[in-house]
């Protein structure tokens, strides 16, 4: 991801997060936000330390973006979304946790269940979430497609600039290997995307 990103003059900052284990002594730390936030807190520091260096590391202030794929897509949401769930330690927390844009790929829980067609309430939606792009894929096993469109609508209704790309096959964690489906296209739609709302160079 970084080799591709860094390719076309984008800095990449890969982040290793703490996931929520299963282990029956930590309950707690089961699931998605809020139950476990301990994913979204390293997400969140990982924002706010990269604005803290980013004139030392020559990274431009306003154009900070998040991308993740499926868990990850929803730390994109997240992210677009909440203000700093952790008590400030130092510095580094007087920066912003909000990103500038978001590309979130076959995103997971972010749709409640199958009697509601409703977003995950844990991810509120509003005009200070960043523009956003999403891919899905409508043969997913794993995160359906419904996740993707419950937070497409949410995103227009609050007036914020989207593009979305579903493609019929394709599966998941399909990531950046090419493949025969159409889907194996997505980097490039997501540069042209990328150029449209200014954050590289045409």
């Amino acid at each position: 991801m970084c080799d591709w990103l860094t390719a076309k003059g984008v800095a990449c900052v890969l982040v290793k997060y703490r996931v929520p284990g299963d282990d029956k002594k930590q309950s707690s730390r089961t699931g998605p936000y809020p139950q476990s936030p301990v994913a979204l807190e390293d997400a969140q520091r990982a924002i706010a330390r990269t604005r803290f260096h980013a004139k030392d590391w020559g990274i431009d202030p306003r154009k900070f973006g998040v991308l993740g794929f499926s868990a990850g897509g929803y730390l994109v949401a997240a992210t677009g979304a909440l203000d700093r769930i952790y008590k400030p330690i130092d510095a580094v927390d007087r920066q912003s946790v909000r990103p500038d844009f978001g590309i979130a790929l076959y995103p997971g829980h972010l749709w409640i269940d199958d009697a509601r067609f409703e977003l995950n309430p844990n991810v509120p939606v509003n005009t200070h979430t960043p523009p956003t792009f999403i891919v899905q894929i409508e043969d997913d096993p794993v995160d359906s497609i419904n996740n993707a469109l419950v937070y497409y609508i949410a995103l227009k209704k609050a007036g914020v600039p989207t593009e979305m790309h579903l493609f019929a096959k394709g599966g998941h964690a399909f990531g950046l290997r090419h493949t025969n489906e159409l889907a194996t296209d997505w980097p490039r739609l997501a540069e042209r995307w990328l150029e449209s709302i200014g954050m590289i160079g045409r």
